[in-house]
């Protein structure tokens, strides 16, 4: 059975206003998600799942369904603020989505096989869905999941700071913490992290850091369940609380449920994190298609 590629982007809406809006930058007006997908299907995935806001289906459909009828699979998922509360009331004064890790448990009656996680609006490059891949279709099992550690110099933004889940491995390659640093930039000659406090601590730029591009097989959705009710009852009645994929994952090491393989990747990334991003990303794509990385027309 093909993996199956989870994209989150229940959030886009909200971030470009419209979906309309959605940024062009392929020089034949592709988004980044329709590169994430190129590649993911020339590495061997089976299926495309959207998470999406019920209230912009229609547009998404309109965006993604011409282009992908009849290359793959695609379905849709809703990320709704009541799915999975197992009775637990939605607090009056909630608008935040409830994070990450809600959006891959909205997910579960979608997906029954192996499957990666990415961001919407984050380009990961070929390598990094060709490792995925070969990952998911032969080391996948109940507890052993994984996630592409990048360089964490070649993902940082011009623009201003970003928010990094620094990986720590082990001797054997596999994650031994991850931790959400949400204060990441460059000071000078060197990359550094702010606590809350405002002090800052120096990181190595050949750090690796997740950007959100997880392997999972489909136990996750139980145990991912069994963590929010957790979540809930700790912190649900916070209105900005979230719960995120490194919620899920740092419980599966600490309590020895299984192993997270961190598969290096080399890869340059980029995304729109800041508007002022927008041009070095069309200049990148530009880069690769005239390389020959991909096609002028991805889709034609």
């Amino acid at each position: 059975m093909q993996p199956t590629l989870l994209i989150l982007a229940a959030g886009m809406a909200s971030r470009y206003g419209s979906l309309k809006q959605i940024q062009q930058f392929g020089p034949s007006g592709e988004t980044i998600i329709d590169y994430s997908i190129y590649d993911a299907i020339r590495a061997g995935f089976g299926k495309i799942v959207f998470i999406i806001r019920k209230d912009f289906e229609a547009e998404f459909r309109e965006i993604f369904e011409p282009k992908l009828k009849g290359r793959v699979a695609v379905d849709y998922v809703y990320q709704e603020m009541d799915a999975y509360l197992n009775g637990y009331p939605v607090p009056a004064d909630r608008t935040k989505p409830w994070g990450t890790a809600h959006a891959v448990l909205c997910a579960k009656d979608a997906i029954n096989e192996p499957f990666a996680v990415i961001n919407g609006d984050d380009f990961y490059g070929r390598d990094s869905f060709e490792k995925m891949a070969a990952f998911l279709n032969s080391a996948c099992k109940p507890a052993v999941y994984s996630v592409v550690g990048y360089e964490l110099g070649k993902t940082i933004s011009e623009h201003g700071s970003v928010s990094r889940g620094v990986c720590a491995a082990d001797a054997a390659g596999n994650l031994a913490a991850i931790n959400e640093r949400t204060k990441v930039y460059k000071d000078g000659d060197q990359i550094v992290y702010e606590d809350a406090d405002g002090s800052k601590h120096p990181l190595d730029a050949n750090t690796p850091v997740s950007m959100n591009f997880w392997g999972f097989h489909p136990s996750v959705f139980e145990l991912s369940q069994q963590l929010f009710r957790d979540f809930l009852e700790k912190d649900g009645d916070k209105p900005k609380s979230e719960f995120f994929i490194p919620i899920v994952v740092d419980h599966f090491i600490k309590n020895k449920l299984g192993v997270v393989n961190v598969l290096p990747c080399a890869a340059q990334w980029f995304g729109v994190t800041y508007k002022e991003d927008a041009p070095g990303v069309q200049t990148s794509l530009s880069a690769l298609v005239e390389s020959g990385e991909y096609p002028n027309n991805l889709w034609k």
